[in-house]
């Protein structure tokens, strides 16, 4: 008689199989597919396609309680407006690059960089042509708007992959890989790491409270166990090799919260110690410990059954010191922001050192891949913080050259993601799982795939934006 959970996941066997035993695609092709979305981003804010009936409109939607009926009902009107163009000149076009277009993937990529470098070179040189018409953000929330596209861009990967990956329509090449290799869905949780640390409390180097530690840790750990009860409840396809039996996402941005906590260390001497954390981790993963990791086998204890996600730990960890670091130097370090956003022959200096720490981190990955381990984001060594490192450097490179034009304000949808960040990514696990429950994905055609695809892009981008704009935040 079949199971309560096989009744809700007949294919649950079929599924973990789809997602196993994967080796990635190549270095140059994750770089390509990191340039696409942060590229669109630009030529939205740069209004390329010359929309003139959507000029001057905020991002930033304020409804006083007193208002008027009219005024609530424009102000809905204009923010719906944008959030469709974002979505249809954003996400759309994303969604079918990880999909239908994916093999076009550098075609496409050559195309966009061609044109914005195009309109870069046009406004640069013909400041007059008559292409531009937007007025130049001001320089203090420059860095503030590249970082928060920046979480957009990590944000909306992440939500559309972990749908998508159960489909055939999305290539394999792109999902997590089994041991080592570089997938795009491997720059999940290392990006939610960087992303974090960036703006941490540590990052601006303010002191913690009392109690702000288990505010943040709390909330994590409730999604953690409830995600382990519910996919065990109804016998959702987990891939022990990913994290562990138990362990999940969750459990891993909490443990790094705890242990930075636990271990306070002044910005200015993160970097320090968190390379020491990764060089010491990574000469253990070559005493041997790389073998423990990648076996098969496991013993009865809950350490041995989540042997994965307990000693990445050190790399994620590692990984968020480094991060907290080069965020303190880049735009903590000096104040007012605006003194070190300064033009250098027509770039800024802060776009430079952000170019300049990309070229680095690649660097750094093509010598540790090629000459002491594989890129392993299961074992999250040395090669693979250097490679979430790099990847994100160039997305907020490429983001902060909207700078050198004149551009419109912050994307609506920008703002309604950074808004509930986290909780944007529980919206998404939580409509995957029903889809997966609901759907044969491995038996679908393409265009029924790309079908709930869309509407599922629609609902979660939905879902976030009435948050928005009811003006609710969920802080966790």
């Amino acid at each position: 008689m079949a199971s309560d959970g096989a009744f809700f996941n007949p294919s649950k066997k079929l599924k973990e199989d789809f997602v196993s035993n994967l080796d990635g695609t190549s270095l140059l092709e994750i770089a390509s597919i990191s340039a696409i979305v942060p590229v669109f981003i630009l030529l939205r804010q740069w209004d390329v396609f010359n929309l003139k009936w959507d000029q001057g409109v905020s991002a930033k939607i304020e409804i006083e309680k007193h208002s008027s009926t009219n005024t609530g009902s424009k102000d809905w009107r204009n923010y719906t407006f944008n959030l469709i163009i974002d979505f249809c000149l954003i996400v759309l076009p994303v969604l079918s690059f990880l999909t239908i277009l994916a093999d076009w993937t550098f075609v496409l990529t050559v195309c966009l960089v061609l044109l914005a470098l195009f309109r870069i070179f046009c406004t640069r040189f013909w400041p007059h042509s008559g292409i531009l018409s937007q007025t130049k953000s001001a320089s203090t929330s420059y860095w503030k708007q590249s970082l928060s596209s920046s979480r957009f861009i990590m944000m909306l990967l992440t939500s559309l992959s972990i749908l998508a990956v159960d489909f055939r329509i999305f290539p394999r090449r792109y999902a997590k890989t089994e041991t080592y290799g570089t997938g795009l869905m491997d720059l999940g949780v290392g990006s939610f790491v960087v992303a974090n640390a960036m703006v941490s409390r540590q990052a601006r180097d303010i002191s913690m409270k009392d109690g702000d530690a288990i505010k943040r840790v709390a909330p994590l750990l409730l999604l953690g166990f409830a995600r382990s009860i519910l996919t065990k409840g109804v016998d959702y396809q987990v891939h022990a090799g990913e994290y562990g039996v138990h362990w999940n996402f969750f459990f891993t941005l909490a443990a790094v919260v705890i242990l930075t906590s636990m271990i306070h260390i002044r910005p200015q001497y993160c970097g320090f110690f968190g390379c020491l954390i990764l060089v010491v981790y990574q000469v253990a993963l070559l005493c041997g410990l790389n073998k423990y990791l990648l076996s098969d086998g496991r013993g009865t204890n809950i350490f041995s059954l989540n042997k994965e996600g307990i000693f990445s730990l050190f790399g994620y960890w590692g990984l968020y010191l480094v991060s907290v670091n080069i965020g303190y130097h880049l735009y903590f370090l000096r104040k007012p922001i605006s003194a070190r956003i300064v033009r250098v022959e027509g770039q800024s200096r802060l776009l430079i050192e952000v170019w300049l720490l990309c070229g680095l981190f690649w660097g750094l990955t093509i010598l540790f891949d090629q000459f002491v381990e594989k890129i392993s984001r299961r074992m999250c060594n040395f090669a693979y913080t250097s490679f979430v490192l790099a990847v994100n450097a160039e997305v907020v490179g490429i983001i902060m050259l909207a700078y050198l034009i004149p551009t419109r304000k912050q994307l609506v949808i920008v703002e309604v993601f950074n808004q509930n960040l986290l909780a944007s990514f529980l919206l998404a696990n939580i409509l995957t799982g029903l889809i997966n429950i609901s759907v044969e994905t491995l038996f679908v055609s393409p265009f029924v795939a790309y079908c709930i695809l869309l509407a599922y892009a629609v609902a979660l981008v939905s879902g976030v934006a009435i948050l928005k704009f009811c003006d609710l935040k969920l802080k966790f």
